[in-house]
């Protein structure tokens, strides 16, 4: 599981070094793709495979759902961690997510989140108050 705010730097060659909590999930390959919120997300290739297949199983007379697979799954690049525990952010990726070189690395339970360190805060700052404010059931959360 992947949990916590980590800060890193991109550096010149767009790479970035995984924070160590996350490097042993990670270490034998991982998958980036673009997320919701202009966040590039990281599944490790054994959750990236499940989620494809919850992907296959969408039928393929929708068209929000060819949409949706089609950006998500054209944006996808599979990395593998080096010795330091450094992965190449691909230049497509970068530009979606609006990358600067200071970055925040957040878990997200099941993936990873990378964003923009100033994008994260902004987003963090206006979602905040709503969530220590949330008081109606959230489906699917406790």
């Amino acid at each position: 599981m992947f949990l916590g705010t980590h800060s890193p730097r991109l550096d010149e060659k767009g790479r970035i070094i995984l924070p160590a909590k996350f490097r042993e999930e990670l270490a034998s390959g991982l998958v980036l793709t673009r997320g919701q919120e202009r966040c590039i997300y990281v599944f490790s290739e054994k959750e990236f495979a499940r989620v494809h297949e919850q992907m296959r199983d969408a039928p393929i007379s929708s068209k929000q759902a060819r949409d949706y697979i089609r950006v998500f799954l054209s944006g996808a690049s599979d990395e593998v961690p080096d010795k330091q525990g450094r992965i190449t952010i691909p230049p497509a990726l970068r530009e979606y997510a609006g990358l600067g070189r200071e970055l925040a690395v957040i878990g997200a339970g099941s993936r990873a989140e990378i964003w923009d360190a100033q994008a994260w805060t902004e987003y963090l700052a206006e979602k905040e108050t709503a969530f220590s404010e949330t008081d109606d059931p959230i489906p699917g959360i406790l």
